[in-house]
């Protein structure tokens, strides 16, 4: 009872709970947070990271990302305007407060989809969000889902693998995230994943009635 008070108090006053999702690119990450988002429109929100990289096709600033360049990165991360940030195949990425106060500010639950080096600095910050692993099922179909994506070169591909096998032993540290998910059939990932936020979706649209 004390707990569940303490948890109502922080709620109350940093607005909903943050879901930290992370894994591998390719694990389906992203078409997965679609679904969630589709389904509850006025639950979720996504907190648009910053990096360097240029946008791809399709790709626009601040939906996406929000394209920088390397100087104005590196002034935020000097001031300590960012809750993590890492780099990656030369280019950097992370992800702001402003970014997380602007989509709890509506009440609404940030969603921060960041890797193994963006999940050790949240762990190091009073954020307290549910902590998701995405993984692909085997590092053979994760290459296929990768090269079908025909979007990087060989180079890149290889890096890409190699920090994948990185994380997939990371995520099976105990204590690191409160759920890992192996998405193998789409929709069984999908329940898992909704299950595992279910309570805070919950939270918010009690929030919602009582406002």
């Amino acid at each position: 009872m004390f707990m569940r008070f303490i948890y109502k108090r922080l709620s109350a006053m940093a607005g909903p709970r943050p879901v930290v999702l992370s894994g591998p690119s390719g694990a389906g990450k992203s078409t997965l947070l679609k679904k969630l988002m589709k389904e509850y429109n006025n639950v979720f929100g996504f907190s648009v990271s910053h990096t360097t990289r240029n946008p791809r096709p399709g790709e626009e600033n601040g939906k996406d990302y929000h394209y920088v360049t390397r100087d104005v990165m590196k002034a935020g991360i000097d001031k300590g305007e960012f809750i993590e940030n890492a780099e990656f195949s030369g280019n950097m990425y992370g992800t702001s407060k402003a970014a997380v106060q602007d989509v709890q500010a509506k009440n609404l639950i940030c969603i921060l989809d960041i890797d193994m080096q963006g999940v050790k600095n949240i762990k190091k910050t009073d954020l307290n969000p549910i902590y998701i692993s995405i993984q692909p099922p085997s590092m053979e179909v994760l290459e296929k889902r990768l090269r079908d994506r025909k979007t990087e070169s060989e180079e890149s591909l290889q890096k890409r693998l190699n920090a994948a096998k990185n994380e997939i032993e990371f995520s099976k540290k105990p204590g690191i995230f409160d759920v890992v998910i192996v998405n193998d059939n789409l929709e069984d990932a999908y329940d898992q994943l909704k299950n595992a936020v279910l309570e805070e979706i919950n939270v918010v649209n009690k929030m919602k009635v009582s406002s």
